[in-house]
């Protein structure tokens, strides 16, 4: 969805900083967020990791870019555990209250009052048979569509309206534009697409550089 979480390609957020030999967590609490989460993807309340994708991007635009990675994953988890009615918010901020903090200071989850409902999935995993042939082979040429999207996407701002060429055909995947809504597993092609660096981020690009994408077969239009 078109919100604070696409922040690919943004200005103005500094450079990426690489912590050597980074642990797998760097406190008690975020291992806890990621057993809580794998818990209750396991018991079924969270139906798909896209449903769980579009509940991190539904968090409150300030607490994700200052909570951190499993900050994040805990606002998320909030709000789904709030829409499936596992997690009372009244209860939730009482426990706040007792616990000397402030319910209304730094709150990332945003439940809807009316969820997506999100049905279990058809077998294990992602990957899933087609019998359509895909429509696009290595070497065509294609461009990514342009339009916003409300709901959940794969395809990232800035690669919007831009050409590419297919470089690999990766298989058919469940698409997580219609499963993270409920809407159906609606499998399609996957391609990997290069992307001259010049295209995504015009002049100020370095020199040959280019960009690889794995990008849904309705991402793309074919391009004389």
């Amino acid at each position: 969805m078109d919100s604070i979480h696409d922040l690919g390609g943004r200005q103005g957020f500094g450079p990426v900083e690489r912590e050597e030999d980074e642990p797998a967590f760097h406190a008690r609490w975020e291992a806890a967020v990621y057993t809580m989460t794998n818990a209750a993807m396991r018991e079924g309340i969270i139906r798909n990791v896209d449903q769980f994708r579009h509940g991190v991007e539904r968090i409150d635009p300030v607490a994700y870019l200052t909570h951190g990675y499993y900050g994040r994953w805990l606002g998320g988890l909030e709000t789904l555990l709030s829409e499936a009615g596992a997690l009372d918010a009244e209860r939730l901020d009482a426990e706040v209250l007792a616990r000397g903090g402030d319910p209304r200071v730094g709150q990332a989850a945003r439940p809807s009052p009316t969820p997506d409902t999100v049905p279990p999935p058809s077998a294990p995993g992602a990957a899933r048979a087609l019998a359509a042939e895909p429509v696009f082979a290595p070497g065509d040429r294609v461009r990514t569509r342009s339009e916003p999207s409300s709901g959940h996407t794969r395809l990232p701002a800035y690669a919007r309206g831009r050409l590419g060429t297919v470089v690999a055909h990766q298989g058919s995947w469940v698409l997580p534009d219609s499963n993270a809504h409920g809407r159906g597993e609606a499998p399609e092609h996957l391609y990997s697409v290069r992307f001259d660096g010049a295209e995504l981020w015009g002049a100020e690009a370095e020199p040959g550089q280019a960009v690889h994408i794995d990008l849904f077969e309705s991402y793309l239009s074919s391009v004389p």
